[in-house]
């Protein structure tokens, strides 16, 4: 078992369809564990609570942990790894201790602040809701801590390329917040949707140990903060970790805003905002992470020609999966969210308010689902201060654009700014990468999404063509019916998109049958026990 989910996967498109697969397992949990919120909170007060605890906690977690990882742990171990394994697993040990003192002292700061804090946060909610966010947020400070260290494996697991398990432990984080809700709740009340946080990040950190020791770590608590490598991690960090900032910055201006429209508001932008993900995980985040190793490994060869072919590459291939996605979420947003989350205390109206809210969000998916691959080839680059300036810019878009549209259109006027900056952040990162690499190969790129431009007009007119009769045919007063009208659409949608890639002799779409048939091939020699040489590189 240990050697199936230690077995690395060689190229870019393979890891991505294995983080991709993976990704959208842990998606559709996810979705479960919205739609079991919404069935028994609704898009209401308790909700709202919920969602604003997560704030500082998962500030912490991306500043500190997130920022070290993307942009300095993993290119720094990747490069020793090759030359020197020892110094590896030193600087491995090194950056556990360090970040874990830093998670520590901040969150014992913070949770004697949370008080302050939180009513600076959250100035729209009542006296009620404002104790009941300050008391879970501390209980979730815990999880910064055990994910940063998990976090740390995982940039291990990622750097050996052994992408299978690293992609399955959200399952599990997700599977801890779901046994909270279910078991926790009935008998904690919301404490106990905090308490289930903390299950899965203990969960996500224990499935990965097995691994991370068969590959040689071994603990020693050392801080050796002269040490050059640690220096180059921190200095990386440092960037990065502003960048963060201005993301994170992004969500708690949000949060304020979405807390003094009414009650509901915070709960259904984030409701919107989980289901938005489900595409930009499976295919944007699968994409960067899979190529971040490649990356990384032909910068530090400096290998110019060869990074940019397996950059654009990597770019034609996301455009390619999320263009068509992005004209399901637009035209079938209702049936989307009424069947993910239509249960319960989930009214109608609160339905069509988070599905004109997903409308907004879907306008940006392909900038959202860009971005983490553009901002990856900045760091391989050794350049994290652009994504810093950039996010920096999109964030003043973005508070400014929401200050705005939340008069004229309430919550969903916050997803349009959301939108409006992620589009304005993508335009920039291309245009200063461009001035990096000299190219992007722009013209082969243009080929490509001319055909899928083509292929998806014709897909759009056959979801609505199929979407309109079928709402006469099915109740749609049922979630069956719903369900099936969706369905239907979106299913011949997508196939007639496949077909039309196939008769235009789609590259991206050649590429992903090959892709499919050898990991289909290579899986298949792994469940009889035939493993290959190369399987055990």
């Amino acid at each position: 078992m240990i050697n199936l989910f230690s077995n690395q996967t060689k190229t870019i498109t393979g890891a991505a369809i294995i983080l991709g697969a993976a990704s959208f397992a842990s998606r559709l949990i996810g979705i479960f564990r919205d739609r079991i919120f919404a069935h028994i909170f609704g898009a209401g007060a308790e909700l709202d609570v919920y969602f604003a605890a997560f704030r500082v906690p998962d500030l912490i977690y991306n500043l500190i942990i997130v920022g070290a990882l993307s942009a300095g742990f993993i290119p720094v171990f990747t490069k020793l790894l090759a030359k020197d394994k020892k110094e590896a697993w030193l600087v491995t040990n090194g950056i556990i201790n360090i970040l874990g003192l830093i998670i520590i002292l901040l969150t014992a700061i913070l949770y004697y602040f949370t008080p302050q804090i939180t009513r600076l946060l959250v100035p729209g909610f009542t006296e009620p809701q404002l104790t009941a966010t300050i008391s879970l947020t501390r209980i979730m400070f815990l999880s910064p801590l055990i994910l940063g260290l998990s976090s740390v494996v995982s940039g291990v697991l990622q750097s050996y390329r052994c992408f299978l398990l690293y992609a399955l432990t959200p399952i599990l984080y997700n599977l801890g917040i779901i046994f909270g809700a279910l078991f926790l709740v009935p008998r904690y009340g919301l404490k106990g949707l905090a308490y289930g946080v903390v299950i899965g990040a203990l969960l996500h950190l224990g499935a990965q140990l097995p691994v991370f020791f068969k590959y040689g770590f071994k603990y020693k608590p050392t801080l050796p903060f002269k040490n050059k490598n640690i220096k180059e991690i921190l200095g990386t960090m440092i960037p990065r970790t502003l960048g963060l900032a201005t993301t994170q910055l992004n969500l708690t201006v949000i949060t304020f805003l979405a807390s003094t429209i009414g009650a509901g508001s915070v709960a259904v932008f984030n409701l919107a905002n989980n289901i938005q993900h489900f595409p930009i995980g499976i295919i944007g985040i699968s994409f960067a992470i899979a190529a971040f190793p490649t990356l990384s490994q032909l910068a530090g060869e400096d290998n110019m020609k060869q990074l940019t072919e397996s950059l654009t590459h990597t770019i034609r291939q996301i455009i390619f999966f999320i263009t068509p996605l992005t004209i399901i979420f637009l035209l079938l947003r209702a049936q989307i969210v009424r069947v993910l989350l239509g249960s319960g205390n989930f009214s109608w109206s609160d339905t069509i308010l988070t599905s004109n809210t997903l409308a907004f969000f879907a306008l940006s998916l392909g900038a959202q689902s860009l971005i983490p691959l553009l901002v990856r080839a900045f760091f391989a680059l050794k350049d994290t201060w652009t994504p810093f300036l950039i996010g920096l810019i999109g964030s003043l878009i973005n508070i400014i654009a929401g200050l705005y549209l939340k008069e004229k259109l309430g919550i969903s006027g916050l997803a349009l700014a959301f939108s409006f900056s992620m589009t304005v952040q993508v335009a920039f990162l291309w245009f200063l990468l461009r001035q990096k690499t000299g190219s992007l190969n722009e013209s082969a790129m243009l080929q490509s999404i001319n055909k899928i431009s083509v292929a998806t007009i014709v897909m759009a007119l056959f979801v609505q063509l199929i979407k309109t009769p079928l709402a006469n045919i099915v109740d749609m007063n049922k979630l069956w019916g719903i369900m099936t009208q969706g369905a239907a659409a979106g299913i011949a949608g997508l196939l007639i998109y496949a077909l039309i890639c196939k008769l235009l002799n789609l590259e991206e779409m050649n590429q992903f049958q090959a892709s499919l048939k050898h990991k289909f091939v290579k899986l298949t020699h792994i469940t009889r026990g035939e493993i290959t040489e190369a399987d055990e590189i």
